[in-house]
């Protein structure tokens, strides 16, 4: 048993690699505006605010800041373990073997996955700003087989999908309906991963200067359209105006969407070993970017809900050049612009994540637990060649039947689930000796901060809501009922951390990114975590017959 938790120890000195350092700061800076930025801000934030209103607001201040203290945690790993791997391999350092397969399993799940939704939400803009030109693309060829059928069968009101149902040619008895410019553009990403990280870097950073530009044009432009009626709607079920016309379990049901816009971040930390000065330049490029983009969500979010009524949201893929359609701002310039700016921001997502992906694989590869082919680097590009090849098929193949709400939710349960590890994680590691120069995270005894700042959340969050709790084990629907049951077990988890943080004097700091991303995670339905555990049953029987027997650490006794 205690080789399954052996850990591995990583030179804080050693920062050799086969791999090619030349990314900067401000190079991790534009890969992490590029990550975050993209079809959480273009795509899923029209379902997030139909969800959760103006409150939804709310939701993204809470999703950064526990990605601002996990981000931090991620930042203390990065400078004391300079090398490719991401979370897979801070956890290799803190918990042992097992759990680091098993962070790397979701891993695999957090940048696949999320961009075979990525590359959907690609093909919407594409289509759309195709469409806005006067070119059509038959709308077989523009969704998943999955989608359309899900569609006609539950009655939708989404006529393309329909259409796609309808009028798809038959090959025997089987209907063909395939996403091509999805499988076209994963493709082609796939292809500029393969040619090199310079060539990627480059590309990123023109394509991310112009999707800032017009994100900004779009906060500029839509000020001046906001009706502050809009930010109070009137609730239906209860008849009176609110911020939160769903109530906070309603915010809270739109975590997926609102957090898939934040977990590219940890796909910079992937890119250690392709960046100069990593223990200096990873954690200042992380912070930045995250600050960044946080204070942009908010923005386009208040735009947004003031411009239209959140009502109008439902089923909009395309919220930010919805705003400015006839039947609403009625702006026709700036809906083409931001159709194609879209596009441009969206294949900025697929670019790094794509990057991410192959990484993952090289170190745990590396380490033994994956075969040693995704150890193979180009000796021109100097890229995981077979990794990065392997990613563009495991993302490419799920296009032809998958759809991109099953993908959402199952790519944000992974995601929060390896940052709950991350933080973790630190409170396991040892002190270090501070270096001049690189990134030191601050120690804060917890021992009663932590306690007094929980239980007083509590205390204020009863005064904020106080029918949730004098009513928390009453529900109208299923889905409330799954809320609030979450809840209760995130409270008992949180006490239980207040008595050990008293006990052993914990890290303030990784205390509270802990404790915000287990709240993140009460958002997600039992469906999810059924799902989810499946997805881990299948790693799992992946490790005990391949990673166990080979793994390089646990052979070398």
């Amino acid at each position: 048993m205690n080789q399954l938790f052996k850990r591995k120890t990583y030179s804080e000195t050693d920062t050799s690699t086969n791999l090619l350092r030349v990314l900067g700061t401000w190079d991790i800076v534009f890969f992490g505006i590029a990550a975050i930025i993209g079809a959480g801000s273009f795509s899923s934030l029209g379902e997030a605010v139909f969800r959760g209103g103006p409150g939804v607001i709310i939701l993204y201040l809470i999703c950064g800041f526990a990605c601002g203290f996990t981000a931090l945690c991620y930042a203390e790993f990065a400078s004391r373990i300079p090398t490719a791997g991401s979370a897979y391999t801070y956890a290799y350092a803190s918990f042992g073997e097992l759990i680091a397969w098993v962070i790397g399993w979701a891993l695999i799940m957090e940048y696949s996955f999320g961009n075979i939704y990525v590359a959907f939400s690609w093909s919407d803009y594409f289509t759309s700003f195709l469409e806005r030109l006067g070119m059509h693309i038959p709308d077989y060829l523009t969704c998943s087989y999955t989608e359309a059928k899900k569609a006609f069968t539950n009655g939708s009101e989404n006529k393309e999908l329909i259409n796609a149902w309808t009028n798809a040619p038959l090959l025997g008895s089987l209907k063909f309906i395939v996403d091509i410019p999805a499988l076209v553009i994963n493709g082609l990403i796939t292809w500029l991963c393969y040619r090199g990280v310079k060539e990627s870097k480059n590309f990123n950073n023109s394509l991310v200067i112009l999707k800032l530009a017009v994100i900004v044009l779009v906060i500029l432009v839509g000020f001046s359209y906001i009706n502050t009626e809009n930010w109070t709607p009137v609730s239906l079920e209860t008849g009176t105006s609110s911020f939160m016309p769903n109530g906070f379990a309603g915010v809270m049901s739109a975590v997926s969407g609102v957090f898939f816009a934040y977990i590219g971040f940890d796909a910079l930390s992937v890119l250690s070993e392709e960046t100069k000065d990593p223990q200096k330049t990873l954690p200042k490029g992380m912070i930045i970017s995250l600050v960044l983009c946080t204070v942009i969500y908010i923005a386009l979010t208040l735009v947004l809900t003031g411009m239209v009524d959140y009502r109008k949201f439902d089923g909009i893929g395309d919220p930010l050049s919805f705003i400015f359609e006839k039947t609403n701002a009625n702006v026709a310039w700036m809906e083409l612009t931001v159709s194609f700016v879209a596009i441009v921001a969206i294949t900025t997502v697929l670019l790094v994540f794509q990057m991410g992906q192959p990484r993952i694989w090289y170190a745990m590869s590396r380490d033994g637990l994956m075969p040693k082919k995704f150890q193979d680097v180009h000796p021109k590009y100097k890229t995981p060649s077979f990794a990065t090849i392997v990613t563009g098929i495991v993302v490419g193949v799920p296009i032809i039947f998958t759809d991109k709400s099953f993908i959402l939710d199952f790519t944000s349960i992974g995601t929060i689930f390896a940052f709950v590890l991350v933080c973790a994680g630190v409170l396991m590691l040892a002190p270090k000796e501070k270096i001049k120069g690189r990134f030191h995270l601050p120690y804060i005894n917890g021992k009663i901060i932590f306690p007094v700042i929980f239980i007083g959340s509590l205390v204020g969050f009863h005064y904020f809501q106080p029918d949730f709790f004098d009513h928390l084990m009453e529900w109208s629907d299923p889905k409330e009922g799954e809320f609030k049951a979450s809840i209760f077990f995130f409270i008992l988890i949180n006490l239980g951390l207040c008595v050990l943080t008293f006990i052993k004097n914990l890290s303030l700091i990784p205390l509270i990114g802990l404790s915000s991303c287990l709240y993140l995670l009460t958002g997600m339905s039992h469906e999810n975590w059924f799902y989810f555990g499946i997805w881990f049953a299948i790693g799992l029987v992946i490790y005990f017959c391949y990673g166990y027997q080979n793994s390089k650490l646990r052979n070398t006794n």
